[in-house]
C-alpha cells in the first residue's frame, strides 16, 4: 500500500465528524443549567444563614421616674466598701507550719486556733526551764533548813557563852554563820524567781507555736501551706511567709467615697445617704455619713468621706464598688411625678427622619426579636436618661446604641453587660 493510500485511511469521514459535533452541542445546555441551579441553591443557603444571623446588641431596662435613684439626692459619689477592722494573721516567732486549719470564706471566733508551728524546740526549752526552776526552788528549801539550824546553834552558843561555858568568840562565829546562810537564802530565792521568769518566757514562746484569731471575722485569704516557714520578719528570696491569712470583721464594713472638693460643702456629718452596690443595682441600702476625713488628695482634688451602712448583709464584701447618694435633709416639696419611662439617651436613634427605639420582644434566654417603635421624647433631660411619655412601658428592655443594620423584626443576641 502506498503512502497516499495510508493517508486516506487516516482521514475522518465527514458524516462521522458531523454526528460527533451534534452530540457534543446537545450536552452543553444541560451542564449550564445544572451550574445555574447549584449556584442558586448556594446563594439561597447563604442568604438564609447571613440574612437571619442574630445581631449582637446591649439592652437597658426602662424605669419609672418615681424609682429614679437620684431623686432627693443633693450629691452622688462613687467609692468602695472597706473594712475598718482587718488583720493579716502571722506567728510572732519563726517556725515551720505543721497544721493550717483555715480556708477562704471560713468564719472564725476570737481565740480560735488557725494554725500550728513545729514546737519541738520550744517544748524542749520549756522543759529545761521548768527543770532549772525546780532545782532553784529545791536549793531555796535547802538554805531555809540550814538557816534554821544555824539560828538554833547561834542561840545555843550565845547561852553557853553567857554562862561562861564557851568562849564569846565561838558564839559570835555561830551568829555570823547564821547571817551568812540568811544571805545565801535571799540570793537563792531571787535566783528561783529568775528561773520562774524563764519558765514563763519559755511558756510564752511555746504558746506562740499556736496561731489564734485576734477577733471574730471571716477568712478572706489563705497565704501559707503546711511545710512553709513563717516569720514575722520579711526574708529575701521569697521562701519565708510573713502571714498565714487575712481575717476581716464583716461588722466593721463601711464605705469610703471620694467627693470632689468643689462639692464637699454639701456633705455634713450624720447626713442621711443611700448606697447602691454595683453588683446589686436594684438594692438600696440606707446609710449615713460617719465623718469627713480632714485631708484632701491634691492629685484628684477630692476629699474622703466615710459612710456607714445601716444594714449588714452577707452580700456586702470588701472592695465592692458602690455609688452613694447624699440625701437632702430638708423637707422635700411634693412634686408631680412625670408620666412615662426613663431610657438611656443612646437608645433613641433616627430612622427615616423619626425618633425610634427598639424594644426587645419574644426573649428566650439571650436571644429575641426587636420591635421598632416611633417615640416622642420629652424636652426635659434627666442626666443621661430621656423621658418617653408613651410607647414604652416600665420594665421593657430597649436596645442601647442600635447598629445601623438593626431593623424592625431583626433577630438579636443580647451581649452580657461588662463587669
Amino acid at each position: 500500500m502506498s503512502n497516499a493510500d495510508l493517508l486516506k485511511e487516516l482521514r475522518i469521514d465527514r458524516s462521522q465528524r458531523e454526528d460527533h459535533g451534534h452530540h457534543g452541542s446537545g450536552r452543553w445546555p444541560w451542564i449550564f443549567a445544572a451550574t445555574v441551579i447549584v449556584l442558586a441553591l448556594l446563594g439561597g443557603v447563604g442568604w438564609m444563614l447571613l440574612g437571619h444571623q442574630a445581631i449582637v446588641v446591649q439592652t437597658a431596662v426602662a424605669v419609672s421616674p418615681a424609682n429614679d435613684s437620684e431623686a432627693g439626692a443633693v450629691l452622688q459619689a462613687t467609692g468602695y466598701v472597706t473594712a475598718r477592722r482587718q488583720a493579716t494573721v502571722s506567728a510572732q516567732i519563726t517556725g515551720t507550719l505543721t497544721d493550717v486549719m483555715i480556708e477562704e470564706g471560713d468564719r472564725v471566733k476570737k481565740d480560735q486556733v488557725l494554725a500550728r508551728l513545729d514546737d519541738s524546740g520550744y517544748r524542749a526549752a520549756l522543759d529545761a526551764a521548768k527543770a532549772a526552776a525546780g532545782a532553784a526552788h529545791a536549793l531555796v528549801a535547802q538554805y531555809q533548813a540550814q538557816l534554821a539550824q544555824n539560828l538554833r546553834d547561834a542561840e545555843r552558843e550565845k547561852s553557853l557563852a553567857a554562862q561562861g561555858l564557851v568562849a564569846t568568840q565561838q558564839a559570835e562565829q555561830a551568829h555570823t554563820l547564821a547571817d551568812s546562810t540568811r544571805s545565801q537564802l535571799v540570793s537563792q530565792q531571787r535566783q528561783a524567781v529568775s528561773a520562774d521568769a524563764q519558765v514563763t518566757e519559755a511558756q510564752v514562746n511555746f504558746d506562740y507555736c499556736v496561731v489564734r484569731a485576734p477577733f471574730d471575722g471571716v477568712i478572706t485569704t489563705k497565704d501559707a501551706q503546711v511545710g512553709e516557714i513563717i516569720s514575722p520578719f520579711s526574708a529575701g528570696g521569697g521562701f519565708t511567709r510573713t502571714g498565714i491569712g487575712t481575717i476581716v470583721d464583716m461588722d466593721s464594713l463601711e464605705v469610703d467615697v471620694d467627693v470632689n472638693e468643689a462639692y464637699i460643702g454639701k456633705v455634713k456629718a450624720n447626713m442621711p445617704a443611700e448606697a447602691v452596690l454595683d453588683a446589686y443595682p436594684d438594692w438600696k441600702i440606707p446609710a449615713h455619713v460617719i465623718a469627713i476625713v480632714p485631708t484632701a488628695d491634691r492629685g484628684k482634688a477630692t476629699i474622703k468621706v466615710r459612710v456607714a451602712l445601716e444594714h449588714k448583709d452577707v452580700r456586702i464584701v470588701p472592695d465592692m464598688g458602690v455609688r452613694v447618694s447624699f440625701l437632702d435633709v430638708k423637707p422635700q416639696v411634693a412634686t408631680q411625678v412625670p408620666q412615662g419611662v426613663l431610657v438611656p439617651a443612646t437608645a433613641i436613634v433616627q430612622r427615616n427622619g423619626r425618633s425610634v427605639v427598639f424594644v426587645l420582644a419574644n426573649k428566650a434566654n439571650d436571644h429575641g426579636k426587636v420591635q421598632q417603635r416611633v417615640v416622642t421624647p420629652a424636652v426635659q433631660a434627666y442626666g443621661d436618661l430621656r423621658l418617653l411619655p408613651a410607647e414604652v412601658a416600665t420594665g421593657d428592655s430597649v436596645v442601647v446604641d442600635p447598629p445601623p443594620e438593626l431593623q424592625d423584626g431583626s433577630d438579636v443576641r443580647i451581649k452580657p453587660a461588662s463587669p
